[in-house]
């Protein structure tokens, strides 16, 4: 009844208007009709008229097999758990180490207590209203390197591209936190984008991590964006296996150092350390170069390709970059340790060409002097 009057009260206002067109009327009773669903729905089967004819579970265990089997049922509605996979795959897959850690009992109780002790305890009261409590913030930095860092890292790392152009379709959460330093200065710290020279990292730098007793480690420095002949390849920059606990200088060097050369006219490049924690001692004797290498066909490298290679034995676990581009450095690195000419990319406007000065010059304006001072600027006179 009223989807017959809705079809009749849209005729009469479209013959009101004076429009004679069958159309209306179609398209009208086209989005009165229901849409038909895409499958059968949920408990379509089931007679609501003869509820008392159903066959009763008549107990827990007969209802929560049923209900188990008709969950694994493939069906072709959304579901939540589609929906959660779906969301998450959008990240790709997590190569790293597991991260969700649950607190347990014993800690949740410890914290409780230590809260409740300070809030009995006057004096930090009296220093926290007097403005003197003071808070170390060495151990709040520790704090956050634990709890916040990795999850900061990984943002930072997705904003730059770190993971796609590395590792594709997959990522990590950098539990290690990572210190690299190419000076004592702050300017001379890698920390997770900030910008340094060549020439502030002409030479290796020094690695320091947490790491456990009797773990190895292996240290990659790559450049996904200075390959001269393929966008998908890069250089690798420092390659080091076999690390144990922490101590960098101990491992094996499987490709000595070379300092940054991003080419003049590309811009800022994103120089990456990534740290693999090692299940057992590898065998790295396919992935070692001679020493020292100075052939950039020997340091083509792929990120992905060494971590399938090895990804039954090591974990990616801590992270750390920096950006670089082109300044005088670069041009010795090309001549004296690649023993190559400089590939430039931009245009070098040559100086402005002037004859020679004469000293009485004849017919030439007054301003024929300024082209052969000495200062940058000109200081036009007055005539």
């Amino acid at each position: 009844m009223a989807l017959r009057t809705v079809s009749s009260a849209a005729l009469k206002t479209v013959t009101d208007l004076g429009v004679n067109n069958a159309r209306a009327f179609v398209t009208t009773a086209f989005l009165c009709r229901k849409t038909p669903p895409l499958g059968p729905m949920p408990n379509e089967d089931i007679d609501v008229k003869k509820m008392a004819s159903l066959v009763k579970y008549r107990s827990y265990n007969r209802y929560f097999t049923v209900a188990d089997a008709a969950k694994k049922k493939p069906v072709w509605w959304k579901t939540y758990r589609g929906y959660m996979e779906k969301r998450i795959s959008k990240d790709g897959v997590d190569i790293g180490l597991p991260h969700l850690q649950r607190i347990s009992i014993k800690e949740k109780k410890e914290r409780r207590r230590v809260m409740a002790e300070n809030k009995r305890n006057a004096d930090l009261e009296k220093a926290s209203r007097l403005r003197t409590f003071k808070i170390s913030l060495d151990e709040v930095q520790k704090i956050w390197e634990i709890n916040s860092a990795p999850f900061y890292i990984k943002r930072l790392a997705d904003h730059y591209g770190v993971f796609r152009d590395l590792f594709s379709m997959a990522y990590f959460l950098p539990l290690v936190w990572l210190r690299v330093c190419y000076s004592q200065n702050p300017s001379g710290q890698v920390y997770h984008g900030n910008h340094l020279t060549p020439t502030e990292a002409a030479s290796a730098p020094e690695i320091s991590f947490d790491g456990e007793e009797g773990s190895l480690w292996t240290l990659l420095l790559t450049c996904p964006d200075e390959h001269l002949q393929d966008n998908e390849a890069e250089y690798v920059h420092w390659l080091v296996g076999n690390i144990p606990d922490g101590a960098v200088r101990a491992g094996e060097e499987l490709c000595d150092y070379l300092p940054p050369f991003p080419a003049r006219g590309t811009g800022f490049h994103r120089y990456v350390f990534v740290l693999f924690k090692q299940d057992r001692r590898i065998d790295f004797q396919e992935d070692a170069r001679q020493s020292p290498c100075r052939s950039l066909a020997d340091r083509t490298f792929k990120t992905v390709e060494f971590y399938r290679k090895h990804q039954d034995n090591m974990t990616p676990a801590g992270l750390a970059f920096f950006q670089c581009q082109w300044d005088d450095s670069v041009t010795d690195t090309f001549h004296n340790t690649l023993n190559m000419g400089e590939p430039v990319f931009e245009f070098i406007r040559p100086p402005v060409y002037h004859p020679p000065q004469v000293k009485y010059p004849q017919g030439k304006p007054l301003r024929y002097l300024d082209r052969y001072r000495n200062g940058k600027e000109h200081t036009y006179g007055i005539y």
